[in-house]
């Protein structure tokens, strides 16, 4: 068994074949992240690919971050919430790790961090405070409407009746998403990544790309980008603006985010990643649906406690205060070179 580096596009369609056809794959392993990652960010990409008799046997996608805030560090995959190791064995999955660890090592990173879904049975440090939410969808509204709660779906007719309507597109609507969730990110004290990242999503997957916005009297309220993976649909970013959550937006977004993932064939909504016991986490479950722990697997180059570079870290309180105060121009100006330094 050998691992490299693919540094090649030409190998992008073996390593996309081997991805496509494993049962745990998701789509944070697609080839096509490398080229959303270099040209959003310019950072360094370390692609593994491990194979025997030129058939590949597991992949792992890295990405080294060089941060003039918290040093450097290497993950996969960096903003996503999955993309760590996949292999046919594990014994295929510690000679993909042994090589991340050295990646890890040449780049004078302090830590390796590895997205993982499930538990992999690495040895290492692992954090599972960060967990997903996941709904079954129907095609059949009628049916998938009974499944609701009752107090859910009161909430979401009381929604219904504020007239809001609700648009799904691509790269059209991009300009309307990046407005609502600047400002959101700006409203949570967090920075913003630049539109440039969006835009090489949509372009990099235009047929599983999907973005959602509502809107109220001509304005836009709420919105959500969602990307799709055989039959699995996740909400990977979505916001709201703050002064309308009178309008219930976040509810009235999410039902027609469950009947338009429904339609166009998906079959199990994700609702993206948030901390357990938290606002966020409550909402989605009264949806109905299961939560499920995330499991991300540490490397720790000078051992010590897991990092916590994180919005819910007390040393980041005040930055957290002040940036909340800004202008909006301001942050979205400012924003997107702080949060390429972010994990």
């Amino acid at each position: 068994m050998n691992v490299s580096i693919c540094r090649d596009s030409r190998e992008a369609p073996r390593w996309d074949e081997f991805v496509n056809a494993h049962p745990a794959a998701s789509y944070c392993h697609l080839w096509n992240w490398r080229q959303v990652i270099q040209k959003s960010f310019g950072w360094q990409t370390s692609y593994l690919l491990a194979e025997e008799s030129g058939v590949v046997h597991g992949v792992l996608p890295l990405v080294v971050q060089k941060s003039w805030i918290f040093g450097s560090f290497v993950s996969s995959m960096p903003f996503l919430n999955a993309g760590g190791i996949l292999a046919n064995s594990a014994e295929t999955e510690r000679l993909l790790l042994d090589e991340a660890v050295r990646v890890t090592g040449g780049a004078k990173a302090r830590h390796l961090e590895l997205r993982h879904r499930t538990d992999h049975g690495l040895g290492l440090p692992v954090r599972t405070n960060k967990v997903t939410v996941v709904l079954p969808l129907d095609q059949n509204t009628d049916r998938m409407w009974k499944l609701l709660g009752t107090k859910i779906r009161t909430k979401v007719r009381k929604s219904q009746g504020f007239g809001m309507v609700a648009e799904f597109g691509g790269e059209s609507l991009l300009s309307d998403f990046y407005s609502v969730w600047s400002e959101n990110m700006r409203d949570l004290g967090t920075p913003a990544y630049s539109p440039a990242f969006f835009r090489e999503i949509v372009a990099a997957f235009p047929q599983n790309t999907h973005l959602c916005v509502v809107r109220h009297e001509g304005r836009s309220i709420a919105v959500s980008f969602l990307i799709g993976f055989r039959d699995r649909v996740e909400a990977v970013w979505s916001s709201s603006i703050r002064e309308t959550l009178n309008l219930k937006p976040n509810l009235f977004l999410y039902w027609n985010l469950f009947c338009f993932a429904a339609q166009q064939g998906y079959r199990l909504f994700d609702f993206g990643r948030s901390t357990i016991g938290s606002g966020t986490h409550n909402f989605k479950l009264q949806w109905g649906g299961q939560t499920v722990p995330l499991h991300w697997d540490y490397w720790l180059a000078n051992g010590g406690e897991l990092p916590q570079i994180n919005p819910s870290n007390p040393k980041y309180e005040l930055a957290i205060r002040m940036w909340q105060k800004l202008p909006l121009s301001f942050t979205r100006l400012l924003g997107p070179r702080i949060a390429r330094c972010l994990p």
